[in-house]
């Protein structure tokens, strides 16, 4: 594999560009493939053998633009299918769920955790799978949060019925006494201000989107990935976004999440795929 390569990364929808911005962050030589699912975001409330359906999708499109490492930047794919996909392409796979629980397992105090997330998600029980592992004695209460997703895609991240939701679906998890609380879905950390208001200042909130990046460098690191050739790249050049529909919608979001200008989104008819 060509160290020169991209690095593909793949949603549901937008919000794995909070992972993607951890990853321009730790690795700012590296080249990206970003493709968000649009068209049929939310994955949380499908069946996992759609989920897994869609991945494999994803994952063709991804081989035709010739990466040498996928992130997948979803909560809920990495529950479902993720050691499918590894078994699936001559490249490193990178999940966000196990990067996750292990900082979260590191950073309790009172060993009461808190796990939000897409209904997918919080029916795999992933994340109380890996944290026992790591200490059988930390507690888990997890919270399907399925209205986050639709709100943070609308650009909502500030509004005040996105305050009302989070209030109802954080209260179970404050009377729980929970002293960390993973955000179990990418789109969460567009929110992550209003959740830590809501949840309160003694929370610690974990975003597994920066573990992923230390992660996935590492990875790199090992499989001699990295890219050694320091020619300066423009935009358009480092970085690729795809979406499965309304590309028209992704460069304002982008710029948002990313903070810088970015090119343009190509439409992928992911099901040709």
């Amino acid at each position: 594999m060509d160290n020169s390569s991209a690095i593909g990364v793949f949603d549901s929808g937008l919000g794995g560009l909070t992972v993607a911005r951890e990853v321009i962050r730790a690795l700012p030589e590296e080249k990206i493939v970003y493709f968000g699912d649009t068209a049929r975001v939310p994955y949380g409330s499908k069946s996992a053998s759609t989920i897994r359906h869609y991945a494999e999708q994803i994952l063709a499109f991804l081989k035709t633009q010739d990466v040498k490492a996928i992130v997948v930047a979803c909560n809920t794919v990495s529950a479902y299918a993720l050691e499918d996909l590894r078994h699936s392409v001559p490249v490193p796979v990178v999940g966000v769920v196990k990067p996750g629980a292990r900082v979260a397992a590191a950073a309790t105090k009172n060993r009461r955790i808190g796990v939000i997330g897409t209904e997918g998600t919080v029916k795999s029980g992933l994340y109380e799978r890996f944290i026992c592992e790591i200490d059988p004695g930390i507690r888990i209460f997890q919270k399907a949060c399925p209205l986050f997703v639709p709100l943070v895609e609308e650009g909502w991240w500030k509004d005040s019925i996105t305050r009302e939701v989070a209030e109802r679906y954080l209260a179970p998890l404050k009377e729980e006494g929970v002293d960390t609380l993973i955000m179990g879905c990418t789109h969460y950390p567009l929110i992550r201000k209003l959740i830590g208001e809501v949840i309160g200042p003694e929370v610690q909130l974990i975003n597994p989107a920066y573990e992923t990046a230390q992660e996935l460098m590492r990875v790199l690191s090992r499989e001699q990935l990295l890219r050694t050739d320091k020619t300066p790249l423009t935009k358009e050049e480092q970085y690729r976004f795809y979406v499965s529909d309304a590309p028209e919608k992704f460069r304002a979001f982008a710029e948002a999440v990313l903070h810088f200008e970015t090119p343009d989104a190509e439409r992928v008819n992911i099901e040709a795929y």
